[in-house]
C-alpha cells in the first residue's frame, strides 16, 4: 500500500504525495505561480526550509523573495556566501556585518598581520567575482544540529571566538550550524538551500568598509538605484563609538555586564551619552546664525520621538529660549475629506491627509510675531475645531513640531528654509547577537512597540504584530525617503534596553499560538529575546526614552 500524505494549499486545492517528500520537490510543482524563485515554506503557520520533509497531512504555503520571510532567507543565505568568498580571496580575514545602509549591509573586511590592507575598491571586486564563481559552483548549505560542547570546541578551532561568547549565555543545550565550502557557521534564522538561489546582488565600495546589495522584497529581480546616506552612516558610526565606550558591542557584552554588576553603570552611562547629545542639537539650534524658529521632529514609529522632544524642550529652556508644541495632528483634514488607500479605508499616514495649506498659514503667522487662533481637532467627531485658542510667540520662543512628515519640504512649504530645524530620529542598534547576526532596528521598534501597546493600549502581541507591516510600509513611503533631509539626527537606542523590555515582551509574545501565521514572527522574536538575560528597570531615569515604553516617564 502507498503511503500517501495530503497537502493543503493557500487557494484550497489539495495534493497527495508520497510520506516523506522534501518541500523542495513539491515546490517544482508551484514555481511558474511565483515571480521570483520559491525559497521556502510557512508548514502549519511554521517557517520552514525546503529541505525538510513532509511525514503528515500538512497546510503549505511556498515564500519567495517578494515576501518578508523570502527576503530574510536571502539575505542571510547572502551573507554566508560574502564571508565565503571574503576568506577564500583574504585567508584569515576578519569580517563584520554591521549594520543596514543604503538598501543593503555595511560590511567590513578586517586586516590581520597577514593581510595589513585597508580595503580597496579592488579587493572588493574580487571578493565580488568570487561570490560570482561560488553561486556558479551551486554548493550546498548544510544544516547540522550539535550539542554546544561540540560546537565551541568547532568554533574554537576556527578561530570563531565570537560564537563561542554566544555559548556562554545560550539556555538550548545545542545549536544549528550551517556548512559550505568547508566553512562552519551560525546563523539566526533559514538558508536557502544552495548557493545557486544566490544570482543577485552586488558589492559596492564604501570606504573604509563596502555594501552588500540585493533585491528588494516590492522587486525582487532588481537591485535598487544606489542612494548616498551620508548622515545614517555617520550616526552609526557614533553609535559604534558610543558602544566601545560603555564596552557593549555584542549581546554577551552586555550579559556580562550584567553578571559582573555592572548593569546600573551602563545604565547611567548610556543615558549620560543621551543628555550629551540632545544637549549638543539644543546648542546647534541656539547658536544658529539663522535664528530657527521651527524644529521639526520626524522619524519612525515607536523612535521615543515624544520623550526626545520633551528633553530638547528641557535643554532649550537652559540656553534661554521658550519652546512651545504644535501638534501636526490638530491639521488632520475632516474625516469626510481625508483620502482613501487601496483598500478603500482613510488613510491616515499620507501627508495628503493633512491640510498642509492651512498649517502653513499658522505657522508663518506666528513666526512673524502675530497673535494666530489655532485648531483642535476632534478625533471623535473626526473634524477640526476652532474653538478661540490662540498664540503668539515672543522673539525668545521657538516652535517644536513632531510628526512623520516632519523631514518632507511640502509640510512646510511656506516657511523660508533658514528658519526651519529638522531632526530624523530612529533607534538605530549597533549591537549583534555576533559579528554576523546583526539586530535589525525595526526588530528593537518593534519590541517596544509592543511593550508600549500592552503597558498603554490594552493591545496584544498578537495584535500588534499584524498591524506592523502596515506600519513599515507607511515609513518606506512618508519617513526613509526624507531622512538625509534632516539637519542632525538623534540614535535613540540604549545599549541596555532590550534586557529590560524583555520582561515584558516575552510573556506577550509567548501567548500567541501556532493557530496563526503571526507565530511565526512571535517564535522569531522570542528565539532573539533569549539571546539576553533580564534586567530589572530600577535605576532608569524617570526622563529616559525608555520609560516612553516601560511607563514611568516623568513627561506623561
Amino acid at each position: 500500500m502507498i503511503d500517501n500524505i495530503k497537502v493543503t494549499f493557500p487557494d484550497g486545492m489539495e495534493k497527495e504525495y508520497l510520506r516523506g517528500i522534501k518541500l523542495i520537490d513539491i515546490a517544482k510543482d508551484f514555481q511558474h505561480q511565483h515571480k521570483s524563485e520559491i525559497l521556502g515554506a510557512i508548514v502549519n503557520n511554521d517557517l520552514k526550509e525546503l529541505w525538510k520533509e513532509l511525514n503528515e497531512d500538512s497546510k503549505v504555503e511556498f515564500i519567495d523573495r517578494g515576501t518578508s520571510y523570502g527576503n530574510r532567507f536571502y539575505a542571510r543565505s547572502l551573507v554566508f556566501l560574502f564571508i565565503i568568498a571574503a576568506k577564500e580571496v583574504f585567508t584569515g580575514c576578519k569580517v563584520t556585518v554591521e549594520h543596514s545602509l543604503s538598501k543593503g549591509y555595511y560590511c567590513e573586511v578586517h586586516k590581520t598581520m597577514e593581510n595589513d590592507f585597508p580595503l580597496t575598491e579592488e579587493d572588493v571586486t574580487k571578493i565580488e567575482e568570487k561570490m560570482h564563481e561560488l553561486v556558479r559552483m551551486e554548493l550546498p548549505f548544510i544544516k547540522t544540529r550539535m550539542d554546544n560542547a561540540d560546537a565551541m570546541e568547532l568554533f574554537k578551532k576556527t578561530g570563531q571566538y565570537d560564537k563561542i561568547a554566544i555559548l556562554k549565555y545560550r539556555e538550548k543545550k545545542y545549536m544549528n550550524v550551517y556548512s559550505c565550502f568547508g566553512y562552519h557557521d551560525y546563523f539566526y534564522g533559514y538558508m536557502v538551500p544552495s548557493t545557486a538561489y544566490l544570482k543577485t546582488f552586488e558589492l559596492r565600495f564604501y570606504a573604509p568598509g563596502l555594501i552588500l546589495r540585493f533585491p528588494e522584497k516590492s522587486n525582487p529581480a532588481v537591485i535598487p538605484a544606489f542612494v548616498e546616506q551620508k548622515k545614517l552612516f555617520n550616526i552609526f558610526r557614533e553609535f559604534e563609538k558610543w558602544g566601545k565606550i560603555l564596552e557593549i558591542e555584542n549581546i554577551s557584552n552586555l550579559n556580562d555586564a550584567i553578571v559582573e554588576n555592572r548593569f546600573q553603570e551602563l545604565i547611567y552611562t548610556a543615558e549620560a551619552l543621551h543628555e550629551k547629545k540632545i544637549a549638543r542639537i539644543a546648542d546647534l539650534i541656539s547658536n544658529s546664525p539663522d535664528k530657527k524658529k521651527i524644529v521639526l521632529i520626524a522619524g519612525p514609529s515607536s523612535s521615543g520621538k515624544t520623550t526626545f522632544a520633551q528633553r530638547l524642550a528641557v535643554q532649550l529652556r537652559v540656553n534661554g529660549i521658550r519652546p512651545i508644541s504644535i501638534s501636526i495632528d490638530d491639521y488632520f483634514k475632516n474625516r469626510e475629506d481625508s483620502p482613501l488607500d487601496e483598500n478603500g479605508e482613510y488613510d491616515f499616514e499620507t501627508i495628503d491627509s493633512i491640510d498642509i495649506e492651512t498649517f502653513n498659514d499658522v505657522m508663518t503667522r506666528l513666526i512673524k510675531g502675530e497673535l494666530v487662533e489655532v485648531p483642535t481637532y476632534n478625533f471623535h467627531k473626526g473634524i477640526r475645531e476652532w474653538t478661540g485658542k490662540k498664540l503668539k510667540i515672543a522673539e525668545d520662543q521657538i516652535i517644536i513640531v513632531e510628526g512623520i512628515h516632519g523631514l518632507n519640504e511640502i509640510l512646510t512649504h511656506d516657511i523660508p528654509k533658514e528658519k526651519k530645524f529638522k531632526v530624523y530620529i530612529s533607534a538605530l542598534t549597533h549591537l549583534g547577537v555576533d559579528n554576523y547576526n546583526r539586530i535589525p532596528t525595526s526588530d528593537l521598534r518593534l519590541i517596544r512597540r509592543i511593550v508600549r501597546d500592552f503597558q498603554f493600549r490594552g493591545t496584544d502581541a498578537l495584535s500588534t504584530i499584524k498591524r506592523w507591516d502596515s506600519v513599515r510600509r507607511g515609513e518606506d513611503k512618508y519617513i526613509y525617503p526624507y531622512q538625509e533631509e534632516a539637519d542632525v539626527m538623534f540614535n535613540s537606542s540604549l545599549a541596555y534596553e532590550l534586557c529590560v523590555l524583555k520582561k515584558v515582551a516575552l510573556p506577550q509574545l509567548l501567548m500567541i499560538n501556532n493557530d496563526v501565521t503571526e507565530y511565526i514572527e512571535a517564535k522569531r522574536l522570542i528565539k532573539f529575546l533569549n539571546y539576553f538575560i533580564s534586567a530589572e528597570s530600577v535605576g532608569i531615569p524617570t526622563n529616559s526614552i525608555l520609560q516612553e515604553f516601560l511607563g514611568q516617564s516623568c513627561f506623561f
